[in-house]
């Protein structure tokens, strides 16, 4: 768990949930309703204490702390020391790409040249990264906001630019289900926004498919990269004409 305060806004919900008031559940505690209020207002509560109300919700305490994880705020982008960690070792890269788009640790080691011990190290470094909870099983919940994004001038969109953009671009686009878009235009500065807001949605379906469709079989599935980019730019040949 994070903080105390943490843990009482969540008991605070469950206590709506539960259509408890603290006069009821300073009754199941056998406290009187002044000290259990001034106990959440205070954010003073042990953890013998926790435990009794735990019992008074009828609420698991493993289930509690996995709601109190999941209630914290995610991370919207790393570290530039971070973003360095994970590009250091190219199964850590590896891993992280594979966790953002929910793969388990037994589609990594079936997927690719990682033992499941290694995977297992990597998940762990990638806890300690914040970037997922690692949970019992081999388990994990990914930390990241829905916004994330690499640092734009960071290490690993340096590391892609340098090693995989060339590689992605030297595809034909020709084959069933690929396509390439090239559109060039003056619109004004307030649309431009928009498309982006329109490029985000885009990427969130595909990520929603991805997710769905993980319950088909690995033969009807295969492996696309959408990469979708705005930005204000002049292809330099053209730009080198310009009066």
């Amino acid at each position: 768990m994070s903080t105390t305060a943490d843990l009482v806004a969540v008991l605070k919900k469950e206590l709506k949930a539960a259509r408890m008031t603290y006069a009821d559940l300073a009754s199941a505690l056998g406290m009187a309703e002044s000290s259990v209020k001034r106990m959440f207002s205070q954010a003073e509560m042990p953890l013998s204490r926790v435990d009794a109300i735990c019992r008074a919700l009828k609420l698991d305490f493993a289930e509690l702390a996995r709601r109190v994880a999941d209630a914290q705020p995610l991370v919207k982008a790393l570290s530039l020391q971070q973003e360095r960690a994970v590009v250091a070792d190219k199964k850590l890269l590896l891993t992280a790409i594979c966790v953002l788009s929910q793969w388990t640790l037994e589609q990594i080691v079936a997927s690719y040249r990682v033992s499941e011990a290694e995977c297992v190290k990597y998940l762990a470094q990638l806890d300690r990264l914040g970037i997922i909870e690692l949970r019992p099983l081999n388990r994990y919940r990914l930390k990241l906001d829905k916004t994330f994004r690499w640092q734009p001038h960071g290490p690993v969109m340096d590391y892609f630019r340098r090693y995989a953009l060339g590689d992605y671009f030297a595809g034909g686009f020709d084959a069933a289900g690929e396509s390439l878009l090239l559109v060039h235009g003056s619109i004004s500065r307030a649309m431009a926004p928009l498309f982006v807001e329109r490029l985000q949605r885009l990427a969130q379906d595909f990520a929603h498919q991805h997710q769905s469709d993980q319950q088909r079989s690995a033969k009807e599935r295969e492996g696309y990269t959408l990469l979708l980019a705005l930005r204000r730019w002049e292809f330099e040949a053209l730009s080198a004409l310009r009066r």
